[in-house]
């Protein structure tokens, strides 16, 4: 019996997943509307800037740890669960596995923006500078 429920749970919880990954490109960013979570680090957000709009929520420290309880309560802030929003990092390797947590195992619409912020430099987008105060963080 308890095998029979877990099993149900757990197929439950990922037919209910909604993932898309994405090769982020300026045309998305500029055209698709839905909000953007950068993920990266508060040095990464100064180095290079933000995606205009994006709101800061750090995931992994520098030195590779997490808070999930805070991350989850600062994007609980930002989007409602059954709300699609995009998930970014410096390179794609980060959002890969927030975003498979997060609709796998939690149930929320994830857009894991793949090639992450360098890969948007690289196609040509301006990213706006990172400045405390005027940043959704």
């Amino acid at each position: 019996m308890k095998k029979t429920t877990m099993f149900m749970m757990l197929w439950i919880g990922i037919a209910n997943a909604q993932l898309t990954t994405i090769e982020v490109t300026p045309k998305f960013i500029e055209t698709n509307g839905t909000k953007i979570i950068d993920i990266r680090t508060l040095t990464e957000w100064k180095e290079t800037g933000i995606v205009k709009g994006a709101y800061t929520i750090t995931f992994f420290d520098e030195r590779g740890g997490f808070d999930m309880p805070k991350f989850l309560e600062t994007l609980n802030r930002v989007v409602k669960k059954e709300e699609p929003f995009a998930l970014i990092c410096r390179t794609g390797s980060r959002t890969k596995m927030v975003s498979q947590f997060l609709s796998n195992e939690l149930g929320y619409k994830v857009i894991d923006l793949s090639g992450g912020v360098l890969h948007l430099i690289k196609k040509g987008y301006k990213l706006t500078p990172y400045h405390t105060k005027t940043n959704k963080d």
